[in-house]
Parts: C-alpha cells; sequence; structure tokens
C-alpha cells in the first residue's frame, strides 16, 4: 500500500508539473512573441515520439552501410555489435534525457554543459556549441549521401555498362537536399501527415523484409553468423582493430537520438514528452536494427557476390527474390524512409542552428537568430545548413571514399557532442562543494544516476576510439579516413573564434525557471 501511494504521489507531481509547466510555456510564448524571435509549440505527443522513430531509420541505414562490417569483423561485428550499441546508447539516451527532462531546449548539449561544468562555462559552452552544430550538419549530410549510394547501386544494377563518377553522387547530393529545404517551408502543415506516413512505411516495410528473406531466401549456417570474425579481407589483420572499426555500421544509425531535442521548443509539455520520445526512440530502433541485422546474415546468401557490389543489400533481396523488379521495389523502400527521416534531420539541424545563433555563439549571429514572422521558422538558418550540405557535397568529387566520411563524421561528432554534459552531470552528481542542488526535472535516474553516466562515458570513450580509423589499409590520400582531422579542425576554429570575439560574444545561456512546488 505504501509503494502505492508513492508511486500515485510521483505521478500526481508529474501532472502537477505538466501543468505548470503548459502555463509557463504559454506565458514564455506571449512575452517572446512580442520581439518576433519565438517558434510556436505545436508538436504533440505522438508527433514527438513518431519524429524520433523515423530521423533514427536505424535498419534501413544499417542495411546500406553494413558492407563496412563485412570487410571489418564481418557477421561476429553486426551480431554482438548490435547487441553492444542497442545497450552503450540506451545508456546515453538515458543520461540526455534525465538533462532533458530539466531543461528541454533547443540548444541541447551546449546549453547542459555551459551549465554543468564546474568552471569555464563560457568557453566549454561554446566549444560544445561549435561541435554539436557541426555533428548535425554532418548527420544531415548522411541521408543524402546514403539515398546517392542505393541510386548509384541501383543504376549499376539494372544496367551494368553504367560507370558513376563522383560527380554524379555530389549532383544527386544537391538534388535530392531540394525537397526538404523547400518541405521545411512548410514544416507545420507536413509534420502530422509526414511522420504518420513514415512511421507507418518505417513498421510495415521492417515487416514485409523481413517476411520476404526468411520465406525466399538460402538460410547461413549459426556457425556462420554467430562464430565468423572477418580480419583478413580490408588489410587490418588484428581481429579486435577489424571488430572495433566494424562497430560504425551498427553504432552510426543509432545516433541522432537527440534530434527532438533541438525541436524542443516547439514540443507541447516538453519536459516530459521529449525524453519520453528520446528513450523510446532508441530502444525501438535498437530492437528492429539487430532483427533486420540477424535475419540479413541468416538470409544473405552467396556471401562473395553480397560482398563486391556496389551496395550489398541489393544481392541480399536479389538472391533471395530471384528478380529484378522486386529487388528494386524492397531497396526503393529503404530510399524513401530515409529522405522521409531527412525532412526531420533538416528541421531538428536548423532550430539547433537557429538557438546556438541566439545566444551569439555564431559569427553573425543577429542573422540566423532571426524567426520569420510568416512561416514561424529561422529561415536564414535553414538557407545556412542547405549552403553547408551543397559545400559538404563536394567532398565527393575529390575522394572515392566520401561516402565513410559521411557516415563516420557525423556518428564521431556526435558521440563527442554526448560525453561532455554527461561528464559535467556526473561530476556534478558527486561533487560535495556545489552550492546549490541539482534542478531535477520529471524524470531522474536517481541512485542508478552514478553507474548509468559511468557507462555511458565509458560506452561513448570506446566508440569514439574507432570511429576516426580508416577501413581499409594500407591508408593513402583517398582511403583516408578524414572525420578525425576535421573534428580537430572544427575544435581549433573553435579556439580561434573564441580568442578573437566569441568569449565577448557568447552568452551563457541560463536555464529556464521551474515553477517551484
Amino acid at each position: 500500500m505504501a509503494d502505492k501511494d508513492v508511486e500515485l504521489t510521483t505521478r500526481a507531481q508529474e501532472d502537477d508539473l505538466v501543468a505548470h509547466e503548459a502555463i509557463e510555456d504559454e506565458r514564455n510564448k506571449s512575452d517572446k512573441q512580442q520581439s518576433g524571435n519565438v517558434l510556436e509549440r505545436y508538436i504533440s505527443f505522438v508527433s514527438a515520439i513518431n519524429f524520433g522513430f523515423i530521423l533514427q531509420c536505424s535498419w534501413e541505414a544499417a542495411a546500406v552501410t553494413f558492407q563496412f562490417s563485412l570487410s571489418n569483423g564481418g557477421p561476429a561485428s553486426i551480431v554482438y555489435g548490435s547487441i553492444f550499441a542497442g545497450f552503450g546508447t540506451t545508456l546515453v539516451a538515458l543520461s540526455l534525457a534525465e538533462m532533458a527532462s530539466m531543461d528541454p531546449t533547443v540548444g541541447a548539449q551546449y546549453r547542459w554543459s555551459a551549465t554543468f561544468a564546474p568552471k569555464f562555462n563560457r568557453f566549454f559552452g561554446l566549444m560544445q556549441g561549435w561541435i554539436t552544430v557541426f555533428a548535425w550538419i554532418c548527420s544531415c549530410t548522411s541521408n543524402p549521401a546514403l539515398i546517392s549510394n542505393i541510386v548509384v547501386g541501383l543504376a549499376i544494377f539494372n544496367n551494368p555498362e553504367y560507370v558513376p563518377q563522383r560527380w554524379h553522387v555530389t549532383l544527386i547530393m544537391w538534388a535530392i537536399t531540394i525537397f526538404p529545404f523547400l518541405g521545411n517551408f512548410w514544416f507545420r502543415k507536413l509534420l502530422n501527415p509526414l511522420e504518420a506516413v513514415g512511421a507507418i512505411c518505417h513498421v510495415v516495410f521492417f515487416i514485409v523484409s523481413i517476411i520476404t528473406l526468411v520465406v525466399l531466401a538460402q538460410r547461413s549456417t549459426v556457425e556462420y553468423v554467430f562464430h565468423t570474425l572477418t580480419h583478413d579481407v580490408s588489410g587490418w589483420t588484428n581481429p579486435a582493430v577489424a571488430w572495433g572499426i566494424g562497430l560504425l555500421t551498427v553504432t552510426y544509425p543509432l545516433t541522432g537520438f537527440d534530434g527532438v531535442l533541438h525541436m524542443s521548443d516547439e514540443v507541447k509539455k516538453a519536459r516530459v514528452r521529449v525524453p519520453r520520445s528520446m528513450i523510446l526512440s532508441v530502444v525501438m530502433n535498437g530492437i528492429m536494427q539487430f532483427a533486420y541485422m540477424l535475419t540479413v546474415l541468416f538470409t544473405i546468401g552467396d556471401v562473395e557476390k553480397v560482398s563486391s557490389d556496389a551496395l550489398p543489400i541489393i544481392q541480399v533481396y536479389y538472391q533471395a527474390t530471384g528478380s529484378k523488379s522486386a529487388t528494386n521495389l524492397f531497396v526503393i523502400m529503404l530510399a524513401i524512409i530515409i529522405f522521409v527521416s531527412f525532412f526531420n534531420v533538416f528541421a531538428s539541424v536548423s532550430r539547433l542552428c537557429w538557438a546556438f545563433s541566439r545566444d551569439n555563439g555564431l559569427p553573425f549571429s543577429h542573422i540566423f537568430a532571426r524567426v520569420h514572422p510568416t512561416l514561424k521558422m529561422p529561415l536564414n538558418s535553414l538557407i545556412l545548413i542547405g549552403v553547408c550540405l551543397c559545400l559538404l557535397a563536394i567532398i565527393n568529387i575529390g575522394s572515392s571514399t566520401a561516402f565513410n566520411a559521411f557516415i563516420s563524421l557525423p556518428a564521431l561528432a556526435l558521440y563527442i557532442s554526448y560525453f561532455f554534459p554527461i561528464f559535467f552531470l556526473f561530476w556534478r552528481r558527486v561533487s560535495r562543494n556545489h552550492p546549490t542542488p541539482i534542478p531535477w526535472g520529471p524524470f531522474q535516474l536517481g541512485k542508478f544516476g552514478i553507474p548509468v553516466n559511468i557507462l555511458a562515458l565509458s560506452y561513448i570513450i570506446f566508440i569514439v576510439i574507432w570511429m576516426p580509423f580508416p577501413t581499409v589499409l594500407p591508408v593513402d590520400g583517398i582511403s583516408m579516413n578524414y572525420a578525425g582531422p576535421l573534428i580537430g579542425a572544427v575544435i581549433v576554429g573553435g579556439l580561434i573564434d573564441w580568442v578573437i570575439s566569441g568569449r565577448k560574444r557568447f552568452q551563457v545561456p541560463v536555464v529556464r525557471q521551474r515553477p517551484d512546488f
């Protein structure tokens, strides 16, 4: 009976918080509308869940990128790596969800780093902002990179005489970017139908794909799926190194769960709904990714044919169905979900850029912090992101392994952006001399907070170690993995910005005041 009373009390407190938060949101909205620099709250709980659920599109992204694991780690890296990535990313999501419950804000990581850093709050906030904005711009680039890879793969599959040029991929990426850019002008009207269609396709295509492969494809052995560790194909001969590099396929698709965070100013009752959306998104996508990749490994067919294909998943479906038409349909299904996800990613990163500009984090912040009075969205930030995507797409012309950069770079940058706020919160948790208590929100890890934070940080460190590794040896200018150097360049750029004007320009964000109860 006592436990039930505690549970009822907790629920009552949460309902009370939500009610007060709704009042607070309306008050803030009224105050900010006078300055014309406000985003309206219109995203419901179901839309918030669907937003994160579709944005990750984990099983589709894993299907298009599992060639990295075929040559590094093989099935062992995919199977056990999926389990490892699922648990690890869930721990990271729990840690960030706790902070989202305290302060659900578009700025998220950089705002929390500025809040919880023990010293040099403005410095860590600005540096975190540069890393997070760069991470999300790169993450936005990965969607057109994945789709262009599918388009080129299908072109080769249907016309073997076609010889793709690197500039072809760049043009395809530019063409794909136009649609979410224009679509975001009316994102409010598109959101509900787009999320509903995307969520249905995400689940239905998943079920249809698994049933088709299980019923029609030739079976692999249990020995192949669970005991094969590939370490003699890419040039990396050490099994542990090969397994670690192969994690890229299964860790990359589970990043980006913080996308709904950067829409917080448009989510109703954000303190409760944003954390739930983040956690549910990671759990559901992690389960679907593991189930799909396990199915693919058991139905992979002729491994040599699959490995030699420009897009290996094409051969998996073709060997199972024996039909080019059916194969085209299944692979196009992957592209459709990734394309719908692109709208969400584009919206999320434009809001993040807007929030960072609002706190004077970017040069010329006054331009990118504006909200269009009619469209009720940060139009200038949206244009900036579109230009950055088009410029990053040019990388593909100079390097035949640029696709690897488009995948490993956002994963590396996002994990780094997750590390610092979790570390600072952990430090605050164990600190005994801080004058003020942590302003907990309705979602709190309680006694599990310290072990969850430690395990999340350990997982991030482990993953970040492998992300900059080149996927093939020997390394030259073309096969080099430029993820590490590019991240380093962003950090150096952030330091230069701090020295020149950032330390004077950047404003330390102040956590929104919550009603006291």
